[in-house]
């Protein structure tokens, strides 16, 4: 199966592994180059890694699984991450994420059935003093309330 480029997903996902050849603990960097090559973790791609770094599927899908900076499935056009470090629910943070799920009807790590946005919960954005943070398309917002974030998401939904 190809996906736009003239190489299998198979070799391509083949050529980041072999990028890492000879690197220790090499299968996280994979995974942050597979992420990057096609946005999303396909659950194709693990019999591949598998067999390519000679380990289970088990091992493979566990690491997948555990970290979440990987995701499962494409993004949405406008990606969405909501501060829940200590700083930031100190000042409402779980107040704007709820909200933030009642206005997209979805749960943290899901994409609107359009697929327009997806709401994310991080743990640290760095920016603890200006809390509660929020990134929107890669872009940081402190200080950021339920009518911010609705002006936010209307914003970027409009680029």
């Amino acid at each position: 199966m190809t996906v736009g480029h003239s190489l299998s997903i198979e070799d391509r996902v083949r050529a980041i592994v072999t990028a890492h050849d000879g690197e220790r603990g090499r299968l996280l960097p994979i995974l942050h180059g597979i992420q990057a090559e096609f946005g999303y973790v396909d659950e194709a791609v693990v019999p591949v890694l598998a067999q390519e770094l000679n380990i289970s599927r088990a091992d493979v899908h566990g690491v997948i699984t555990f970290y979440h900076d990987f995701r499962k499935a494409p993004a949405g056009r406008t990606e969405v991450r909501v501060c829940r470090g200590e700083a930031c629910q100190a000042v409402g943070a779980e107040n704007l994420m709820a909200h933030a799920q009642r206005r997209l009807g979805v749960s943290t790590g899901e994409t609107t059935p359009g697929g327009d946005v997806t709401l994310e919960q991080v743990f640290c954005l760095g920016n603890c003093a200006l809390g509660p943070s929020v990134q929107v398309n890669g872009r940081l917002y402190g200080r950021v309330g339920t009518e911010r974030l609705d002006t936010l998401m209307a914003e970027a939904d409009a680029r």
